[in-house]
């Protein structure tokens, strides 16, 4: 296998834009990334497209690259759509980093987008509805909060964890406080005004314990990575940044381990490496819960240390282990089908040494961990990402 090397990056503000579509966010995306890396769209082998919920909220099916890319000049190459919930752009980057690594192509485009956002908001809350095994019986009281039967399922995760490990409600808040203080530093985040404990837990209540701070929101926008082979990164002067690991595993029905700890550990043994090893990290925090929950995962701390480790502030900016700098889902905005990319391309710029104020000094290894779907009381799929530099 190659190296493959992450040579340009581009995305667009995260937000809600109703005036925007999805070509227009594509084009601002794409345009960004192939002149990070001093490309052209001439320059690009093959295109990887993760979009989860088009169909849906748009109707756009079956040609979504086709249809989103046709003006970017793009058209005529090989494209592939890649739908495999919040982690379609994590999944489209797995497959890009393969054709590399296995020599099928030179380089490749990674597009992640969403418009979620619609006036009739049971339209983008219908978006999620199919992201579960739509036979298999609900959990009791999902579906019983305000409207997103995920933050049901995050809230009853959540009450399980806290029992097993003495985490509080403030621990929770503290996680949204770092991660808005995080997006205020972040001009492409969605909401971008500092907020404390005390807002966080007065804040509307969705699902017991989950606040609406403690819950991403829905949101639009596009992220767009370069990668290419390590003899082709030769002739771009951007600092190369290595793909040390790419893992993806899907749910296994009664297994003992979660998909996010499976796929840390293949990620770990992949690059040869350990979580005390990472510098830098973007977990899939779509509610305030998950990161704290991640870090146990991920074996950033002991089982059971999550809220000591939050508490420490070895996680916030600039710290042992920055997590989230970008301000995660929670704050920077989670755009289904954008959100893997965005975080690998968070990464990108804290191991160039290029995200000002929220840079982690000296950070030269980054980890993404990027969830999709519900699936027998477990996420669907996930996927961890190792980039170096």
């Amino acid at each position: 296998m190659r190296s493959v090397v992450v040579a340009g990056v581009g995305m667009t503000p995260f937000g809600k834009f109703l005036d925007r579509n999805v070509k227009s966010l594509c084009e601002e995306a794409v345009k960004a990334a192939l002149d990070d890396a001093g490309v052209g769209a001439g320059d690009v082998d093959q295109i990887y497209f993760g979009n989860a919920a088009g169909g849906t909220v748009n109707g756009q099916e079956m040609i979504r690259a086709q249809a989103a890319l046709r003006n970017t000049g793009l058209s005529g190459k090989p494209m592939f759509n890649v739908e495999n919930a919040c982690a379609s752009s994590s999944t489209a980057f797995h497959l890009a980093w393969l054709s590399i690594a296995s020599g099928q192509s030179e380089t490749a485009l990674v597009v992640g987008v969403e418009k979620l956002s619609h006036e009739d908001k049971a339209v983008s809350f219908g978006a999620f509805a199919g992201a579960v095994d739509i036979e298999e019986p609900k959990p009791q009281g999902v579906g019983s909060g305000s409207g997103s039967i995920f933050m049901d399922m995050y809230a009853a995760k959540a009450r399980k964890w806290m029992s097993a490990c003495n985490a509080e409600a403030s621990d929770f808040a503290q996680v949204v406080v770092k991660s808005r203080r995080a997006a205020s530093l972040n001009p492409h985040a969605q909401f971008r005004k500092e907020t404390t404990v005390e807002e966080v837990l007065a804040s509307r209540m969705i699902s017991d314990p989950l606040t609406l701070f403690m819950c991403s929101s829905i949101g639009d926008g596009a992220a767009v990575l370069f990668l290419c082979s390590q003899d082709y990164a030769k002739k771009i002067s951007n600092k190369p940044i290595y793909v040390r690991a790419s893992s993806i595993v899907s749910a296994i029905p009664g297994a003992s381990e979660v998909v996010a700890v499976r796929a840390g550990r293949l990620a770990y043994e992949q690059a040869g490496i350990g979580p005390e090893d990472i510098h830098v990290a973007e977990l899939h925090d779509a509610s305030a819960p998950a990161e704290l929950i991640h870090y146990e995962n991920l074996g950033f701390c002991a089982s059971g240390d999550a809220p000591r480790l939050i508490r420490s502030g070895d996680t916030d900016l600039g710290g042992r282990i920055s997590v989230n700098p970008s301000g995660g889902l929670l704050s920077r905005g989670h755009p289904l089908g954008a959100t893997g990319a965005a975080q690998l391309i968070e990464l990108t710029r804290q191991l160039r040494g290029q995200a000002g104020p929220r840079q982690r000094p000296g950070a030269k290894v980054g980890l993404a961990e990027n969830n999709g779907g519900q699936l027998a009381g477990d996420s669907a799929v996930a996927l961890v990402t190792i980039l170096s530099t």
